[in-house]
């Protein structure tokens, strides 16, 4: 008798337990839902062309695809990459979530740059449709910069997908201008992405004044989306004074430059600025990391002006070694001449690094004078080393502004707040696709309408003819 009690006392037990998992279940369920209620998250495919993409790093595009995909991932979408393959690069990867597809460029070798730049567009559009073949169709492209603006048009029309483009910079603004042949090609074929998408992204506001003057935009099709940092970059990273020591001595204040050395970062304007910057402060050391164009051109600037001794050309740095030099460096510098936006501002200011920018471009808008960094006039030396010496002698105001700088890149361009934009943007693009198609179908249907009322009435006029023609016969 206590046995079988013991049996029913079980399964009752038993019971209740599969009852309240069931319910925990459900309401796990109704809480996740809520939470894309609360985020306004439609789900998407996303389909992000690049033509580079880690470990291919030219520029900034890069980095921003990169971090963009990734977070975009995190809130539930679904993300691809088609990019190029350089070196070692596998053809497919799932790179924490994001699909990553690269695709080689023709055997043969191109005439030039232009020749270079189409054969990877169609490569890109064979990949995407062998994707869209085997998963489906994405809800919406999202094209970085005219270099795949090809493939980006053409799985446009094939597949009704709208285009959401990213403008990450302009052929015009880089060279002051359009002088040639080759540079009104790029001019133009930026326009036909602008034109091709529903909607367009840029970094700032000059950025955006810099389209609609250009190209003639809407205003309203211009979505102003800042680029980010990641927020944990210099998380656990500490001053290394052994690695600090391959650089300067131990007194030497560090004056960094982290870029491209080509004309428009403004690097030649830094060195310029440096005999002033020595002469009312010796203990300083300029280190210029990056590659590029002009590294012999600026070699012999530093030649000419006697100070060899204290510049250092430390060359191109990745990795692990990019977030130390921001941690040993005492100033920052990014003396731009045309600067869209600037995310390596943004990495000085977070690892509390005081900067000194140009008044051009998006640093202007991310740095403001002596609040949260340093300004100077763009393409003046001697502006640049005024804002250095008042930061190398002011040791209160260099605490200050790193705080709020620090403060105001956690704040305004963290990657999650970013995607949420890009998003919305998506959702923009994705309801005026949908607008526009049912536009169509409406004069269609309208075409159609008149063409059947015009057959209808010639049909009656000829037979009253035909009547007509009998009554007198």
């Amino acid at each position: 008798m206590i046995a079988q009690k013991d049996k029913k006392i079980k399964k009752y037990t038993k019971m209740v337990y599969n009852l309240q998992k069931s319910v925990y279940n459900i309401g796990s369920k109704i809480n996740n839902k809520r939470k894309l209620i609360m985020k306004g998250s439609v789900l998407m495919k996303i389909l992000m062309l690049t033509w580079e993409y880690p470990p291919r790093v030219i520029g900034g595009i890069s980095r921003v695809v990169y971090d963009l995909s990734r977070t975009l991932l995190k809130d539930g979408h679904e993300v691809t990459v088609i990019t190029y393959k350089e070196g070692d690069a596998p053809y497919f990867e799932e790179d924490k979530g994001v699909k990553v597809y690269r695709v080689d460029n023709y055997m043969i070798n191109p005439n030039n740059f232009i020749d270079w730049v189409m054969q990877l567009n169609f490569n890109m559009i064979a990949k995407a449709n062998e994707i869209i073949s085997k998963e489906g169709k994405f809800d919406v492209i999202h094209a970085h910069d005219w270099l795949v603006t090809y493939a980006s048009k053409t799985l446009k029309n094939s597949y009704n997908i709208p285009i959401v483009s990213t403008i990450h910079a302009t052929e015009a603004g880089r060279n002051s201008g359009i002088r040639d042949e080759q540079q009104r090609y790029i001019n133009d074929t930026e326009w036909m992405l602008t034109y091709e998408s529903a909607e367009v992204i840029v970094n700032s506001n000059y950025m955006k004044n810099e389209l609609q003057r250009l190209f003639g935009l809407p205003y309203e099709k211009i979505n102003v989306v800042p680029n980010g940092v990641n927020l944990t970059l210099f998380n656990g990273i500490e001053r290394d004074y052994d690695f600090r020591r391959k650089y300067a001595m131990d007194n030497e204040k560090i004056i960094l430059f982290m870029g491209r050395l080509v004309y428009e970062k403004g690097v030649q304007h830094l060195i310029s600025a440096m005999p002033k910057v020595l002469e009312r402060y010796n203990d300083a050391k300029l280190v210029i990391c990056g590659k590029g164009g002009m590294l012999d051109e600026l070699k012999a600037q530093v030649e000419a002006l006697g100070i060899s001794n204290k510049v250092y050309f430390a060359g191109y740095m990745n990795g692990k070694d990019v977030q130390k030099m921001y941690k040993v460096a005492d100033i920052s510098v990014f003396p731009s001449t045309y600067e869209p936006f600037g995310i390596v501002a943004l990495e000085a200011m977070l690892s509390q690094n005081p900067v000194v920018v140009s008044d051009i471009g998006g640093l202007n808008e991310i740095v403001e004078h002596k609040v949260n960094g340093m300004k100077a006039y763009c393409g003046n030396p001697n502006s640049i080393a005024d804002s250095i010496l008042e930061l190398l002698y002011d040791h209160k105001l260099c605490a200050e502004i790193t705080k709020k700088a620090k403060n105001k890149v956690r704040n305004n361009y963290n990657w999650s707040k970013i995607a949420q934009d890009t998003h919305f943007t998506y959702q923009k693009a994705i309801c005026q696709s949908m607008a526009e198609k049912q536009k169509r179908e409406l004069e269609q249907q309208r075409a159609k309408k008149t063409k059947n009322n015009r057959k209808s009435e010639k049909e009656v006029t000829n037979l009253l003819t035909f009547k007509k023609r009998e009554i007198y016969a």
